[in-house]
């Protein structure tokens, strides 16, 4: 199915000195919807660092609270290693991605990121990551939510592997990774849908179970970003 990589929807360098500098840069990867698109936009796939990046947000919420400016956080992060990476280089990159992850957050999102429980701030997470990555959310809404609505109760490799055959029909850059990036892109997927508490590490839906403010939050959306749970509430 792939025999090469092209490396898509990479991260680059944040130093843009305006408001739409900035705002281009960090929604890099994390594109909005339409249905008016003539092509489908390409996927976005540069989202194989870490995992789901809870952890990681509930340190850098409070610097956006105080500052108000994601270049300046991403910078105080790196220097002062906020997030304890054994490299520089590898926190860099994990900065660089949660700080991508938590722009798709509105002000009021991360205002309560740091402060509530770790189940409702991996709700947030998961719906940062799904309005950042196309991929995501699509499997999320299609297959995750879907299989659950209809009582099939798992999700497995097998169906992320069809989901991702039937999308490949319409993007050529699916095709175009090569295996080892292909596993890396559903391993970690997974694994953000276990650290969400929306799976089990065998692969059992867990139900959503959606606190009043976060269900609030996500309703905040058209449509609707309640659609990339699995749950049954509208």
């Amino acid at each position: 199915m792939v025999n090469h990589v092209n490396f898509i929807g990479g991260i680059g360098d944040v130093g843009g000195s305006t408001y739409a500098d900035r705002l281009a840069i960090f929604q890099r990867g994390c594109p909005v919807r339409s249905s008016n698109s003539a092509a489908a936009p390409r996927y976005a796939l540069s989202f194989t660092t870490g995992g789901l990046l809870e952890r990681e947000a509930a340190f850098l919420a409070p610097f956006y609270v105080e500052h108000r400016d994601w270049v300046k956080v991403r910078d105080i992060a790196v220097e002062k290693n906020l997030l304890q990476a054994r490299t520089h280089s590898t926190g860099i990159r994990r900065v660089r991605e949660t700080v991508k992850r938590m722009s798709a957050l509105s002000d009021h999102e991360v205002n309560i990121l740091a402060d509530v429980p770790a189940s409702e701030r991996g709700h947030l997470m998961w719906a940062a990551a799904c309005r950042c990555y196309d991929l995501i959310g699509e499997f999320a809404e299609e297959v995750l939510r879907e299989r659950f609505l209809t009582l099939a109760g798992k999700v497995s490799y097998e169906d992320y592997d069809s989901f991702y055959r039937t999308k490949a029909m319409w993007h050529d850059e699916l095709d175009a990774v090569s295996a080892a990036t292909y596993k890396k892109l559903r391993q970690v997927l997974f694994k953000m849908m276990v650290e969400a508490g929306l799976l089990t590490a065998k692969g059992a839906i867990e139900p959503a179970m959606l606190s009043g403010r976060v269900a609030q939050c996500l309703n905040e959306r058209t449509p609707s970003d309640i659609r990339f749970f699995p749950t049954r509430v509208a």
